[in-house]
Parts: C-alpha cells; structure tokens; sequence
C-alpha cells in the first residue's frame, strides 16, 4: 500500500521506507471492515428483516452470537449490514468532498485575484458553522433521513477543509520552474492545472481524505445515534442509541456498536498517521 501511494509523490523527493506497526495494523482494519460490507449478505447468520419478537433483547447465545435488539433482531446480521452504510457513507462523502474541494481549491490557488476572494470568502462562511450541526440542520429542514441526505449534509461543508488545503499547496506551487516550463511551451492553463499541478499536491490531500472518511463515519453515527440517519437501513449509531436505553439492562446492545465503531475509526486514524508519515511534504526534502 505504501509503495502505490509514494508513487503519488513527485519524482526525486525523498520519502520515508514503509507504514509504521500502527499503520499495518489500522490498513488490517481497514480492509476487514471493507470486505465485511462487500460480503455482508453472505457473512450474515440471518436475513436482514429477521425479527423474533420472542427474543427480545437477549444476551449472546448459541444462536445469536452477539444476542439480540428490542425488536428480537440479529445484532451481528445488524453489525454486517452496518458496515456497509458506514463504508458507502464515509466513502461517498470523502469523494465528494475531496473531488469538489480540490477543483475549488485548485482553481482559487492558481488564479488569485476576485475568484480566489469569492472563494476563499464561501469557504470560510461553510467552516464557521460546525459541520455535524449544519448536517442536523439540513437533515431537519429536508424531513428527509435517508442515506442520501446523510450523505449530502456531511458534504455540504466538508469540501470547505480540502479547498483550504489544496489552494495552500498550489499557492507554494504554482510559479515553480516546472510551471514556468510548461507555460513557455504553451500548454493550456487548464492542462498545468490539472496535469501538471495537482498531481504534485494529492500526497497532503490523500492524508486529509483518509481523516475525513473516519469523521464521515462518526457523523453518519452520531446522525443515527440522533434518530437522523437512514430509516431503511441498520446503522451502528442506531443500534448505540437502542443500546443507550437498555444499558443496564443488556449492556451487550451499546457495547458492541460501540465498539465496532471504535476500531473502525481507530484503524482509520492508524492508517491515516502512518500516510502523513509517508507522504507529509513538510517531512520531505527535494534533490
């Protein structure tokens, strides 16, 4: 994994070897947690409508292995299927995000002048609200809490970071040599933009990208957890909120979502400190 995104680098910089033990370690989870939404209709002991309305709320047993919710559901079929609206949220989020932030970004670095003011203004605008309350808000106002509207409110001012980040690395970038070069060869402006510039800035983007999936998957939670997130799919910030009203009762229900978004979150923190080791330009020195 490493050694795919040093590739991202420019060309004689220097570049640390590998991914720290954390690192590894958070890329395992990573990947489990991405192959238990890939395979979560195969991994599933149940059917994801299955209800047994006469074992409600019962502690881990032989047939249910992690027990069972107030409605007599699975918890673990609802642990698999969560995973996916965890990784489809945190996935689509931080794409939109970072495709919007970097064009924004890019073009408000490389321009200056008005565009980088109007720009540069909207963002700061979007990054003085809290974006999970933005996201509540919007939730609220549309009455709408399906999975694309989780999905759209966490966008709506996550972009706003990835802008700041992008026009700050073009800004240092964008009167190099090899700018210069391809400007007296007559390149068009778009082409150095995107070809020649951007390309030597994703090292920072791809470590904010990582950081941002963890955060898109603790808001999709917290969302749920708040009766917003989607209604027609299991959630794990759902299911911590109906572990929250039976803790003492069966703890098992909040635990074990709980946890499930701990090491999620963690492992993706892990992994994004072992890229910013890799990839942190401020860590790098050029030839």
């Amino acid at each position: 994994m490493a050694m795919i995104l040093r590739r991202l680098l420019p060309k004689g910089t220097r570049r640390s070897n590998h991914l720290g033990g954390l690192a590894i370690f958070g890329a395992v989870i990573v990947v489990l947690v991405g192959l238990i939404a890939l395979l979560a209709p195969w991994l599933a002991p149940y059917e994801l409508n299955y209800l047994d309305m006469t074992r409600q709320l019962e502690g881990p047993s032989a047939d249910h292995w992690l027990g069972t919710d107030e409605n007599g559901g699975d918890i673990l079929t609802l642990l698999l299927y969560g995973a996916r609206v965890a990784v489809i949220v945190g996935l689509a989020t931080v794409s939109i995000c970072t495709s919007v932030g970097l064009t924004l970004g890019a073009v408000s670095g490389y321009f200056g002048g008005w565009i980088d003011e109007v720009l540069m203004r909207l963002t700061e605008i979007l990054m003085a609200f809290p974006g999970i309350l933005l996201a509540i808000l919007l939730i609220f106002i549309t009455q709408e809490p399906s999975l694309l509207a989780v999905i759209g409110a966490l966008s709506v001012s996550g972009w706003a970071g990835y802008a700041r980040l992008v026009r700050a690395q073009v800004l240092s970038e964008r009167d190099r040599d090899y700018v210069e070069a391809a400007r007296a060869q007559g390149f068009a402006v778009w082409s150095i933009l995107f070809r020649q510039v951007v390309p030597n800035i994703m090292a920072p983007v791809i470590v904010q990208a990582t950081f941002g999936m963890a955060g898109a998957i603790l808001a999709e939670a917290t969302l749920s957890f708040l009766g917003l997130g989607p209604q027609d799919l299991p959630s794990w910030g759902a299911l911590l909120d109906q572990g929250a009203s039976y803790f003492l009762l069966t703890p098992h229900l909040a635990i074990f979502p709980g946890l499930a978004i701990m090491f999620t979150v963690l492992g993706i923190n892990f992994l994004g400190d072992g890229l910013r080791d890799v990839l942190d330009p401020r860590a790098l020195t050029r030839h």
